[in-house]
């Protein structure tokens, strides 16, 4: 299984029509999405391009490749009007040994992580920041920003494919 994650577009349709670029090039199946899609919050400048009806009328022909959880920028509102779920706060991922925990990071992260057991991998977004790094008993990813990068990191997304994660900028 090869899926494309990426998290936090934040309303930002320049940025959401370089990640679906990157998306088609990169051959995944599916598109993981943890949140954040069309909002961009009280504490984020307004990202680039801010166009939340543009975002919508990119990602709703992709519904049946899209796996997505809710952030905390994400509402009903916005469900209403996206072709796909986004509603859940979690959603696990199972691929051979791999099993992955998919959030937005606000409610599960590293620091507050949920049950998991030895091997699972915590994949979340949130802080904007990539991160690929063991805490105890599993892994963390998370694969940065779209839209609004920050600690100097760049526009990214990861690329997961056989249990390894490679993130790559957008």
């Amino acid at each position: 299984m090869r899926l494309f994650i990426a998290s936090d577009i934040h309303g930002s349709a320049k940025w959401c029509r370089r990640m679906l670029d990157a998306f088609d090039k990169s051959g995944a199946e599916r598109l993981v999405l943890l949140g954040d899609i069309l909002y961009h919050g009280p504490r984020n400048d307004l990202p680039e391009e801010y166009a939340p009806k543009e975002v919508i009328a990119l990602l709703n022909p992709l519904k049946d490749k899209i796996i997505c959880v809710r952030g905390n920028c994400d509402t009903e509102v916005d469900q209403m009007v996206l072709d796909f779920p986004i509603m859940a706060d979690y959603a696990w991922l199972f691929d051979g040994d791999t099993r992955m925990f998919l959030t937005h990071g606000h409610k599960f992260s590293p620091d507050s992580p949920p049950a998991l057991c030895e091997g699972d991998v915590l994949v979340y977004g949130h802080t904007h920041i990539p991160e690929n790094a063991l805490h105890g008993i599993f892994l963390a990813v998370n694969p940065g920003s779209v839209s609004i990068p920050k600690n100097g990191s760049s526009h990214s997304a990861v690329i997961y494919e056989n249990g390894v994660f490679t993130h790559i900028d957008i």
